[in-house]
């Protein structure tokens, strides 16, 4: 046989086909050639960075500027941010506070990103994700 001869393999390419199609070719080298592009191509999609911002229902103003701050970077260096109020104990009563609060840090991020996700109440805390603008 010819690939035999030749140290090869031979692959039945398209068996549907009439007659079936094959070829004379080295398969490890091949299965070796896809798993390296499959690699490639996983190296070039962008990996999505959520970081995490934890503000309280009653958070003082300085505090605040504090973590907008740091917001502001994140979203600059392309990353997700995942604004959260944690309302500890009895102060679950104050949703509204905690629900302006997050509106009012995604209207000072306005210019930086895009709020993903409104203020969502999920058992004690209330969670809004703002992604970054292209």
């Amino acid at each position: 046989m010819l690939a035999e001869e030749q140290e090869l393999d031979l692959v039945e390419i398209s068996p549907k086909a009439n007659p079936p199609v094959c070829k004379i070719m080295d398969y490890k080298k091949y299965l070796y050639e896809q798993k390296k592009k499959q690699k490639e191509i996983k190296a070039k999609t962008a990996k999505i960075v959520v970081k995490e911002i934890r503000l309280g229902p009653n958070i003082d103003e300085h505090d605040f500027n504090f973590k907008l701050k740091h917001a502001i970077k994140f979203l600059q260096e392309g990353a997700k941010v995942k604004v959260d109020v944690f309302f500890k104990g009895r102060s679950i009563i104050y949703k509204d506070k905690g629900e302006f609060v997050l509106l009012r840090f995604a209207q000072e991020l306005e210019e930086y990103g895009k709020v993903e996700r409104l203020p969502k109440l999920e058992g004690k805390r209330m969670i809004m994700i703002i992604a970054p603008k292209k």
